[in-house]
């Protein structure tokens, strides 16, 4: 008899000698990549993993030299730009991970990468077989990070589009590949079950009978151990783990089943029910596939997103030549020619040509956008009808689109909280579920011992709450997915949950109410010594270092030639620099003086003001339409702004808000949102993302309008890329309808749950009908949620 590997389970080569001492055991390896992985597992302190694993390991290949050299290329500067982004200091990627069969793995993978001193986090994501990565690469190469998975039996390399469509296939395929043996046994075995069912062999021997059994047991087998196997790892997996899951009652309807029909079969006594566990196997086969196909069209949106970049583009060198390469060769600062018609291969900066842009990929308005030179483009838009040359300014993981991806990645990986609940919910039920079988199998031997077998197979396969853990994530990614079409990109898992429960809606003025785009109204000079063209020289000098919104309205203005150093921002209040002679300073009125004016800035020289600035700021023309949206939704509106002038109280009245706080701080805002979250209100603060981190944080929920700044470093919950207030309504909308059909899916699947289980215990509900009641359930949930894909 030959031995199996403990590691990877496979047989052990007669003449191999190879053994890992684990937990005081001694235990037999297939081959040296198995003895090297297990042993350090082992010396890691990782041997938990044996316990909890659910399917074996894969058999360990050795890295020969032309792959660690491969692996070693991953180190190139120019290649990471492709799939590794990092901010302050700290580099992400996200890596595809071969192997990764369930959570015991993604444990195993965790803390072999945490040991590495200089891996800050990592998430594993276990149906998708992928694994983000934050840690510093200038103390440990992404290679050493590979290397360290492949000790422990795990191929990881960076995650490509491509590569993860292939998995998907590969997914389809395993399911259609075991839905072919169930369907085409199962026909096998009911042709013979309705041809003793309707007497077609009546009047033959009783071994003639006794013979079609066992055919009927062979042709059975391959659908039981085959198809239905992943049933059975599964439960065993969860039981290993001390989880209850969906396939354990299950997995016992179809094992005892086949179980008990062999039993009829040897010992030639009772009932065979092979037709019936074939059929429920096949037709559960079949639901598990239309469900996986359902999500695969809910995440679709996100993984397509990748697809739409280029695979070569077209650079310029110094001469004006064309030189075409692949896309992913353009480096920073190279000059690339976009014709029209053309998609944009990287984000750059436009440098010649005027043009209009398609970028519904990002914000989900097909309106073209028109561009001019100093204009950001992005990878993935299209050039709709101008010739134009851009300079490259972001490329691999710091472009616009690869955030979107990596940031909508990270919101779904993280569990809401309602999930969680329901998931602790379906546990308790099928707990209760295991008891109420017991109960029933118990009543019926005692009234007809022939059918309690084949009623308690019913119990427990109608009433598996399949559909109770399907209703909230389902419907929460289609949500998702729905969302970031429409270019409002969810970065925090909380959000469709807090939306619900807001009252109140706090907002920014400038850039989020008003366009942003400051225009000079009038100029009160104060010093006589300086005429208004002087003024507007140095507040221009100074505000060419600002970006502040209220900078641009000096960018007409020529400026003045003073040689300044010593130049500092100050968040909130303005912009200071000196030379040898004066100190200046351009900022809020009230900055160096204690009267109070309504002048948006003044001019301060050696902090005394000099002048002080007027300027008109439009409203954005969905603001009045989105106010009354939320008030006829008994939502409160008020806006927080750093303007001391009267500006916001021009404004707040134009809009109806509830009330409007000037002159503020961004901590003067923050303690506003606090007060409010004191007395119970549930605030959501909407700004344009640049000085607003301290209130962001202090909200529950915080709504930022695409600045143009890194969005990834951005602390707001929701961007909205299109910086469209309209945005915020169909946020709303779509908040409320993903409840609704929350609400749905669960009142759905329990009463569904409710209705079939005393039927079931009354012996009402056949085997097979029971898999199709369960089935149906689970795809109508489905179903229901895809509705939000459509809105």
């Amino acid at each position: 008899m030959s031995t199996s590997c403990f590691h990877c389970l496979e047989s052990v080569p007669k003449g191999f000698s190879a053994a890992v001492i684990i937990d005081n055991m001694v235990q037999p390896m297939c081959c040296i990549g198995c003895q090297a992985v297990a042993q350090n597992i082992v010396d890691q302190g990782m041997t938990d993993y044996y316990k909890y694993r659910t399917v074996r390991a894969g058999k360990v290949e050795q890295l020969v030299p032309e792959q660690l050299a491969f692996i070693k290329s991953y180190d190139n500067e120019d290649i990471q730009d492709e799939f590794i982004a990092t901010n302050d200091n700290i580099s992400e990627v996200l890596l595809s991970v071969e192997g990764i069969t369930c959570a015991a793995c993604a444990w195993l993978i965790e803390k072999q990468l945490l040991s590495l001193k200089t891996v800050k986090r990592v998430d594993v994501n276990t149906s998708t077989n992928r694994a983000m990565i934050q840690w510093d690469k200038t103390n440990t190469p992404l290679s050493k990070i590979i290397t360290s998975l492949a000790k422990i039996g795990y191929k990881a390399y960076p995650f490509q589009a491509d590569t993860e469509a292939q998995q998907k296939q590969q997914t389809a395929k395993a399911y259609i590949r075991r839905l072919g043996v169930a369907g085409l046994m199962t026909m096998q075995v009911m042709m013979f079950a309705f041809a003793m069912y309707f007497g077609m062999f009546s009047g033959m021997d009783s071994n003639f009978e006794q013979y079609f059994r066992w055919i009927s047991l062979v042709l059975a087998s391959p659908v039981i151990l085959y198809s239905a196997l992943p049933f059975l790892t599964n439960a065993i997996n969860g039981l290993k783990a001390k989880q209850l899951n969906m396939d354990l009652p299950v997995s016992l309807a179809i094992f005892g089943a086949y179980g008990a029909s062999c039993y009829a079969t040897f010992m030639q006594v009772g009932e065979v029910y092979f037709e019936s566990v074939c059929m429920f196997t096949f037709l559960l086969l079949l639901g598990k596939y239309l469900e996986f196909r359902a999500r695969l069209k809910a995440s679709e949106f996100t993984a397509n997103l990748q697809k739409l970049l280029p695979l070569t583009a077209r650079t310029l060198d110094v001469n004006g030549n064309e030189h075409i390469i692949a896309a992913k060769k353009l480096k920073l600062n190279d000059i690339v020619l976009i014709k029209a018609g053309e998609t944009i291969p990287a984000d750059g900066e436009l440098v010649k040509g005027k043009t209009t842009v398609d970028e519904s990929m990002m914000t989900g308005e097909h309106q073209p956008v028109t561009k001019f030179i100093g204009h950001n483009v992005y990878a993935g838009c299209v050039n709709h009808d101008g010739v134009i040359e851009i300079k490259i300014n972001k490329i691999g993981q710091n472009t616009l689109l690869n955030q979107i991806i990596r940031l909508q990645h990270n919101a779904l990986t993280k569990r809401p909280k309602l999930v969680e609940i329901t998931d602790k919910v379906a546990q308790w039920f099928i707990a209760s579920l295991l008891i109420f079988a017991s109960i029933t199998a118990i009543g019926w031997y005692q009234i007809d011992p022939d059918h309690a077998f084949w009623i308690t197979i019913s119990v427990l396969v109608a009433t598996c709450p399949c559909a109770l853990s399907l209703a909230i994530p389902t419907a929460l990614t289609c949500a998702v997915a729905t969302l970031t079409r429409k270019g409002i990109l969810i970065k925090q898992a909380h959000v469709l949950e807090t939306l619900s429960q807001l009252t109140l809606f706090a907002f920014d003025k400038t850039g989020t109410l008003t366009q942003g785009k400051f225009t000079l109204d009038a100029v009160d000079i104060l010093d006589e010594n300086y005429s208004k063209a002087d003024v507007l020289k140095i507040a221009a000098q100074l505000e060419r270092y600002s970006e502040h919104p209220i900078a641009s309205a000096f960018n007409e203005y020529p400026t003045a030639q003073h040689d300044l150093n010593n130049i500092e921002v100050h968040p909130g209040l303005g912009i200071s620099a000196q030379n040898e002679a004066n100190h200046y300073a351009i900022g809020k009125s009230g900055w160096f003086e204690s009267k109070k004016t309504n002048a948006q800035a003044s001019l301060y020289i050696n902090k005394q003001v000099v002048a002080r600035f007027y300027f008109v700021d439009k409203v954005k023309s969905d603001a009045t339409k989105l106010i009354s949206a939320l008030q006829s939704q008994n939502l409160s509106c008020h806006m927080l702004t750093g303007d001391a002038s009267d500006a916001g109280q021009k404004i707040a009245k134009q809009l109806k808000l509830e009330s409007v706080q000037t002159g503020l701080s961004p901590k003067d805002k923050q303690t506003a949102v606090e007060q409010w979250s004191s007395q119970n209100e549930v605030v959501a603060m909407v700004g344009d993302g640049i000085n607003d981190s301290p209130v962001f944080a202090s909200a529950h929920l915080s709504i930022a309008m695409e600045t143009g700044a890194d969005i990834s470093k951005n602390s707001a919950d929701v961007v909205l890329l299109n910086s469209d207030l309209a945005s915020i309504d169909h946020l709303l909308n779509v908040a409320k309808q993903t409840r609704r059909i929350i609400k749905q899916n669960l009142a759905l699947s329990l009463l569904y749950n409710a209705s079939i289980l005393p039927l079931a215990a009354l012996g009402l509900v056949a085997p097979w009908m029971a898999v199709i009641g369960m089935s149906a359930s689970s795809i109508i949930v489905i179903s229901n949620s895809l509705r939000l894909l459509k809105l």
